[in-house]
């Protein structure tokens, strides 16, 4: 785990530029310097003096952003992604609604997601030339989902030429999928994981909706292992002809194809489901998906989210950048193995919404009031605080609503 820096009050002023300018304090002479070195694009001693600086004062911003931009110049990828990750954090804390970041948010987020690309690319070069082509296929796997620029792509092409032909043709596979083709929208499809029969702790005492805790018997039901993504969707309204979510043009790009669709209505993502030969998952057997049998508060356990876990917490859409691709954060699986159960796309389930459907339901396979005027969504999205990534926390909303947070994942009866 990255260490998370302790976060303290911190002064500024902001100037027409838009640059921060911090009050005098412990670490300001090197971040002065620091700066002038990154402009003159002398990185190392940029890095040298940044990394001083810092630990006189570790809530320093616009300090962290910079050495993160030196670092990434070094190709000194770790410390990037650790620098931009850092700053997001610590502006994320600072409470204000004005930015303390010198870029927009989207923009940082793209610089990480960016970084961490490059970190994958550099790791599959050397796995390549250590002679380790599986490890290296996987990798660069990896980093193909995260959207590649294209200089990124060149370096991936020449990479992926030098794996084994069948190594190198069932990425050639995946890649076609990613750019539109069907080849790994289909495989998606089939990736499912089962959840078996049983009981599992349901609910919590955090929210009058979500009392009382029980266990609830389910019979066996298997779900998809990631939300459904734009590739996946693209796929479905080429084969039906159904009407196009709000901002189709936007989402429907090469590089967002890994990423879950969203703009979705319950009833866009019910003929979606029954398209592909699954259902939407009841609201049981989404909690039980996500927390397992042990009670805990989020997929991954009970320790509080980070930016390792999911994707929550940015402020704009920013034309559909704001979501990760599926598969992401490996350290917010849930039990069962199943992604972006919190955060990424808030995600749609078959029930109606009832306040006090917890109290009133059976214990054996519960689907929901008979009749209402909301449906619920699940887990919580790139927009929301980390308050709403708990596994048992519900959320109602009008079933025709199409919104920037809104997708869904499938489930089937085995």
């Amino acid at each position: 785990m990255r260490h998370v820096l302790a976060s303290k009050a911190v002064f500024c002023l902001f100037i027409a530029s838009g640059a921060v300018v911090y009050a005098a304090g412990a670490g300001d002479q090197e971040f002065s310097k620091g700066e002038n070195l990154l402009k003159n694009k002398q990185y190392a001693e940029a890095r040298t003096l940044l990394e001083t600086g810092i630990q006189k004062d570790p809530s320093n911003i616009q300090a962290h952003f910079n050495l993160a931009e030196a670092c990434r110049a070094l190709e000194a990828w770790i410390c990037a992604e650790e620098h931009y990750e850092t700053a997001l954090d610590l502006d994320a804390k600072s409470g204000r609604t004005t930015s303390y970041l010198p870029k927009t948010k989207a923009k940082v987020w793209r610089l990480r997601e960016e970084t961490t690309a490059w970190r994958l690319l550099h790791e599959a070069k050397a796995l390549v030339a250590a002679g380790k082509m599986k490890q290296a296929q996987e990798t660069l796997e990896s980093a193909h989902e995260m959207g590649l620029t294209t200089e990124q792509q060149v370096l991936h092409q020449q990479l992926q030429a030098k794996l084994p032909r069948s190594l190198s043709g069932a990425k050639k596979q995946v890649s076609a999928g990613a750019s539109g083709g069907t080849g790994e929208a289909e495989n998606l499809d089939l990736q499912m994981v089962l959840v078996p029969a049983g009981t599992f702790t349901r609910g919590s005492t955090l929210g009058d909706d979500e009392k009382p805790v029980r266990q609830i018997y389910l019979n066996a039901f298997r779900i998809d292992k990631y939300e459904v993504t734009v590739g996946q969707y693209a796929r479905y309204l080429e084969a039906t002809e159904m009407e196009e979510p709000p901002d189709w043009s936007i989402m429907n790009q090469p590089q967002h194809m890994r990423r879950p669709v969203v703009n979705v209505s319950w009833e866009d993502a019910v003929n979606y489901c029954k398209w592909a030969g699954k259902r939407l998952p009841t609201e049981a057997e989404w909690e039980k998906a996500a927390r397992g049998t042990d009670g805990r508060i989020y997929p991954w356990g009970n320790e509080a989210p980070t930016r390792l876990h999911a994707n929550y917490g940015r402020k704009d859409w920013d034309d559909h950048l704001a979501l990760s691709p599926v598969g992401s954060f490996e350290a917010g699986k849930s039990p069962y193995g199943i992604y972006d159960m919190a955060g990424n796309a808030w995600e749609w389930v078959f029930d109606w919404y009832g306040l006090d459907s917890y109290k009133k339901g059976p214990e054996k396979n519960p689907i929901g009031p008979a009749k209402g005027d909301e449906k619920v969504v699940r887990g919580g999205s790139w927009l929301y605080v980390s308050d709403f990534l708990r596994s048992a926390h519900r959320f109602n909303a009008q079933p025709m609503n199409r919104q920037f947070g809104y997708g869904f994942r499938c489930a089937k009866t085995p």
